[in-house]
């Protein structure tokens, strides 16, 4: 184990297995594991237990009272080597957890990069989290659930097992949800219905203008003016197929295995 004396306080416990690279900073009472990879630059702060098979890039931060790598809360679980990675860049705010995968599921619960995983947060067996998530205070995730690049999940959300929250969605505070959340779109309420586009994240994200008008008609074809949500993906795909972010949006409806929300009668997509 490389160890800079001056970066890592006296009272930190570190496996002399554990592989911490240079500059890496540890503070007070952090317990590091024998399996675990800390890339350089990464900050670790006080009273944070990172154990089992974790994999941590290069510039990360983890606040104080985080927990990394515990074993699942999964009654299946007995022990097996599953792990976590952590993308370059990412933020973990105080009293994170981040539990290990397991065999049925990935095996491993990944974080992307540059995402941002504010306080009290929670991210489950096998979830798989896009570059640029970010979740708000106390978000509740279930196992195997999947986010997808530059999303936001507002703080008090919970997200039910096996969703998939697509890319550039935003799920509003305080929601809940037991079906897939399409890329693109907001959602709020508990277990309710979309409410239109995300357009503002679209456009600070610098969406096109051509973009964000093909997805808002396919958004309105699907779910206000056809008869089936099937019927309009197939008129959605027919009339702006050649729109890669339409495509994106009518692909994931139609493989959603969880099924997606209706539309809000009243939603507004401005």
């Amino acid at each position: 184990m490389k160890r800079n004396i001056a970066d890592i306080h006296a009272t930190a416990i570190i496996s002399p297995e554990a592989e911490i690279g240079e500059g890496v900073k540890i503070g007070p009472y952090s317990i590091i594991g024998p399996d675990v990879q800390i890339g350089a630059r990464s900050v670790i702060g006080p009273h944070v237990v990172i154990e089992g098979h974790v994999r941590i890039a290069e510039d990360v931060q983890i606040f104080q009272f985080a927990s990394i790598g515990a074993p699942p809360q999964d009654l299946k679980y007995t022990g097996e080597p599953t792990g976590v990675e952590i993308g370059a860049g990412t933020v973990i705010r105080e009293g994170v957890t981040v539990h290990r995968g397991t065999e049925e599921g990935r095996g491993v619960t990944s974080i992307g990069r540059l995402c941002m995983l504010m306080a009290y947060s929670h991210v489950a067996h096998d979830c798989k989290l896009g570059d640029n998530v970010i979740l708000a205070n106390s978000v509740a995730m279930g196992g195997h659930v999947t986010i997808g690049r530059h999303a936001t999940i507002g703080g008090l959300c919970a997200i039910h097992q096996f969703c998939t929250i697509g890319e550039y969605a935003f799920m509003g505070g305080m929601s809940g949800t037991n079906k897939d959340i399409p890329p693109y779109t907001m959602y709020w309420g508990q277990r309710e219905n979309l409410s239109g586009l995300n357009t503002i994240g679209l456009r600070r994200h610098g969406f096109s203008a051509r973009a964000i008008k093909a997805l808002r008609d396919a958004y309105r074809i699907i779910f206000t003016t056809s008869d089936t949500v099937t019927q309009g993906v197939a008129i959605a795909e027919q009339k702006y197929g050649d729109v890669p972010e339409v495509r994106k949006f009518t692909e994931f409806i139609r493989t959603s295995k969880r099924g997606v929300p209706s539309s809000a009668p009243s939603e507004k997509m401005a």
